[in-house]
């Protein structure tokens, strides 16, 4: 476990909120957070200093994308991946796997690891364990995904209990392997909506001597009531002391959900994918841009926003922009999106600091016109 990773809990709200702060060689980051994916080694439309300037101090980079193009040994060369795409904040780094195991009919899994074809040039590529933790420590992220095995959602439980086992096993040589003092080292729990499974794989996870563990297999494909049941029979089972990630979510419904069971971090492409498309969201819902309801409409994308795009253009002009497929629709669209995820959590943060999170999170469906999914 690596020594240059600390994580201190400050406060837990009744609700279960958590509030804290985790530091890494590269920065302070306060729980719980948003982080920006820069899947290649940018967060798409955006200047590294735009997204700081936002607030964001950790953002991340996929392992698998970074490993076909331009290969860990061009990133190392540069001095690591915070130096070639010039990021002075933390990194977290996935281990690849949720791409490999969404590859169907392209990989082959076995005990020791899974082979599969580049999708760029067809060449066979061979991914470990130990493999997956040796791209990451070329990476130089502060923090490392072990590889796991993800399971369809909607799978025979046989195959979920197959990937457990295989990635708990996987955890294991991840842990033994890794020799890189300043990266932390993150284990994944798996056990797809199954509540007797989730908490029989967090139990064997947590019992491994990680610096922090995540919450793997979830919003691919669920409903949101099993996600969040999901997570209220998981995160119980896991370390108090130590950070709780939950990958690749998600909405901003999502993020108040989960900082309520218990997580402390997110990611997520939807506010970066979604601003290349025209959908926008705010504080009372989200705005598709292209509608033709906004030709004439002079009002910002969100009235109770204070970012860039909201305080210099109106909706008229960014559908302008979006239906002309101007690049500057992408980046004022993912500037606002971007503000808007990372000023939620410093919102949820403040409620958390002044116990009021309950309250915020009335607020926060009152504004949508939407009623609390129930506890």
């Amino acid at each position: 476990m690596s020594k240059a990773f600390t994580f201190t809990l400050k406060k837990t709200d009744p609700s279960g909120a958590r509030r804290g702060v985790f530091k890494t060689t590269h920065s302070e980051v306060e729980t719980p957070v948003f982080m920006p994916v820069g899947t290649q080694g940018t967060v798409k439309a955006m200047l590294p200093e735009q997204v700081s300037d936002m607030g964001a101090r950790i953002v991340l980079g996929n392992t698998y994308h970074l490993l076909l193009k331009p290969g860990p040994d061009i990133v190392k060369a540069h001095g690591g991946l915070h130096k070639f795409m010039n990021w002075d904040g933390s990194i977290l780094t996935d281990s690849g796997g949720f791409q490999i195991f969404s590859l169907s009919g392209m990989r082959k899994l076995d005990d020791d690891g899974v082979t599969f074809r580049s999708p760029i040039d067809g060449a066979l590529v061979r991914l470990t364990p130990e493999r997956a933790i040796d791209i990451q420590q070329a990476l130089g992220s502060d923090i490392a995904m072990v590889l796991d095995v993800c399971p369809a959602a909607d799978g025979p439980k046989k195959d979920i209990v197959k990937a457990m086992e295989l990635s708990t096993a996987w955890a294991k040589r991840c842990q033994d392997h890794r020799s890189l003092d300043t990266q932390a080292v993150f284990g994944i729990v798996q056990g797809g909506t199954h509540a007797d499974l989730r908490q029989q794989h967090a139990e064997q996870i947590c019992s491994l001597d990680f610096n922090g563990f995540a919450i793997g297999g979830l919003s691919v494909g669920e409903t949101n009531e099993e996600m969040y049941a999901t997570l209220n029979v998981t995160t119980p089972h896991m370390p108090t002391e130590k950070p709780r990630y939950l990958m690749g979510v998600g909405t901003p419904e999502d993020l108040v959900e989960g900082v309520m069971r218990g997580v402390d971090m997110f990611d997520c492409v939807l506010p970066t994918r979604t601003a290349r498309t025209g959908k926008l969201y705010t504080h009372q819902g989200e705005v598709v841009i292209k509608q033709s309801s906004y030709r004439e409409d002079m009002n910002p994308v969100d009235p109770l926003c204070d970012c860039y795009t909201c305080r210099n253009y109106t909706r008229s002009y960014l559908r302008h922009l979006y239906t002309s497929k101007e690049i500057l629709a992408s980046i004022l669209n993912t500037t606002h999106n971007l503000h808007y995820f990372i000023n939620l959590m410093k919102e949820i943060r403040r409620a958390i600091d002044e116990d009021r999170f309950m309250q915020y999170r009335s607020e926060f469906y009152a504004l949508r016109g939407k009623t609390p999914p129930v506890i």
